[in-house]
């Protein structure tokens, strides 16, 4: 049997699923994970080190896109620290959304998330003020690529886009190409080899 991945669409692994209570952006949050789902058995240090990162009181109004989310950290501690905005939590691997949308309910803000299985923006039909992601590098530099430019297309003007990468798993590269897709690009946050990089969409058709 080979290896399964937590980017596989349909995880057959054996069930494990584990429940623990975690603090972000100063909610204590509890989450149940699951064999088959990324960094199930705490929130990972480069998820954590984008959240706090993130500046939540520029954003312009809309939604915010949480691609890539696991089993929900970002949709479910963004949706607890901003009561008004609703959240769409994206996840290709559909034992993942599934913990999603139980985490949402089990902390109280499953009326703020809605849950979209999509393989990257396949079934991402609206524009966001804000798209957050922890991609899967080991699903290959092409996977992480189509979602740093593929967010153009889903960004209303001004909104962002803020990514987490290893320099070792090519953050200088991704810094590279979204300088190219949105014309700016900077480094918000550097911890432990972890850079947190981060564009504006900046409409110019309106010019």
């Amino acid at each position: 049997m080979t290896e399964e991945h937590y980017y596989t669409q349909n995880p057959t692994t054996e069930h494990d699923e584990q429940t623990w209570s975690f603090s972000l952006l100063n909610h204590t949050l509890q989450f149940t994970t699951d064999a088959g789902v990324f960094s199930k058995q705490t929130v990972d240090f480069g998820t954590r080190t984008m959240l706090e990162a993130f500046n939540t009181e520029q954003l312009p109004a809309g939604k915010i896109l949480d691609l890539g989310a696991g089993y929900g950290p970002v949709a479910i501690s963004l949706a607890k620290a901003l009561p008004k905005r609703q959240i769409d939590a994206v996840e290709v691997n559909e034992r993942a959304l599934a913990l999603t949308l139980r985490n949402a309910a089990d902390n109280q803000v499953a009326e703020q998330i809605t849950g979209i299985q999509s393989d990257r923006y396949q079934q991402v039909h609206d524009k966001y003020a804000a798209i957050l992601t922890n991609p899967p590098v080991r699903a290959g530099k092409s996977v992480v690529n189509d979602m740093i430019t593929g967010a153009a297309e889903h960004l209303v003007a001004n909104g962002t886009l803020t990514v987490v990468l290893q320099k070792k798993q090519g953050a200088p590269s991704a810094k590279q190409l979204m300088a190219e897709t949105f014309g700016n690009v900077a480094v918000i946050a550097k911890n432990k080899g972890y850079y947190i990089l981060e564009s504006i969409y900046h409409d110019t058709s309106a010019n």
